[in-house]
């Protein structure tokens, strides 16, 4: 996830549906290429204004690109890439024949053999190393989405297979097991691992006690799929070492 990025016009955007095209337009020169499995992001699902709480946002919602563009939020681009990527693949797929399904995962959480982790891993641990840089991202994600959904990696790995093999699965999928926020999160990381001081009491005035909005994944499990890490508890069960394998959290 490149947030950073100073022209996220042509960085993010252009590039994103660029390249997404370029690689479908190589699966039907293959000819070979039964299903393509696109992995995009709930950015592209929950990036808009909602007033109030008790909004369930399924595969019918999109981020408001209008509003995005018009009021550029912090790390706008990201979001926007991701529905014009999304709405460029589809009617790509449609022209061409070619079978296309989305999965629209939530903020990954678990260890992954990447060497080396941006943006959302480092967030996710914020509370736990002390990174006010990356706990502002978290921030974002849940000022933006109204929420902090989660999803482990090896859970997201098993759909993007899932998809790609089950014959029915077609369209979008959302990808969550967890909806929670800031503060559910922190007061379970003080609670499971006090070493690392964590301190519910001093936490921003505007984080969310409850989450507003639920990114649901209905659709993904109606049709069969299984989440295997459902609870803070399973989520971030191995998440201390391999942040210290990264270097995020101290040894």
């Amino acid at each position: 996830m490149n947030i950073r990025s100073k022209d996220p016009e042509k960085e993010l955007v252009e590039a994103a549906v660029r390249g997404t095209l370029n690689v479908m337009r190589s699966c039907v020169r293959a000819g070979t290429v039964k299903r393509v499995v696109l992995t995009s992001s709930a950015a592209a699902v929950a990036t808009r204004p909602l007033a109030g709480d008790g909004h369930v946002l399924d595969e019918d919602s999109w981020s408001d690109v209008e509003h995005l563009m018009a009021t550029k939020p912090p790390f706008w681009g990201y979001p926007v890439s991701k529905v014009l990527l999304e709405k460029e693949a589809s009617r790509f797929a449609q022209e061409h024949g070619l079978s296309l399904v989305t999965l629209c995962p939530v903020a990954v959480v678990g260890e992954a053999p990447a060497g080396k982790a941006d943006s959302s891993v480092p967030a996710i641990l914020s509370l736990l190393s002390g990174d006010q840089a990356a706990f502002s991202v978290l921030k974002t994600i849940e000022m933006s989405t109204g929420c902090v959904a989660l999803v482990h990696i090896e859970d997201l790995c098993c759909a993007e297979i899932f998809l790609a093999e089950e014959a029915a699965a077609a369209g979008r999928y959302n990808c969550a097991s967890l909806n929670t926020t800031i503060v559910e999160i922190a007061r379970f990381l003080a609670a499971k691992y006090p070493q690392f001081n964590v301190n519910t009491d001093n936490l921003p005035g505007d984080v969310l006690e409850k989450p507003r909005v639920l990114l649901s994944s209905a659709k993904l499990v109606r049709e069969g799929f299984v989440f295997e890490y459902k609870t803070l508890d399973e989520i971030y069960d191995n998440v201390i070492e391999y942040g210290k394998a990264l270097g995020i959290l101290p040894n």
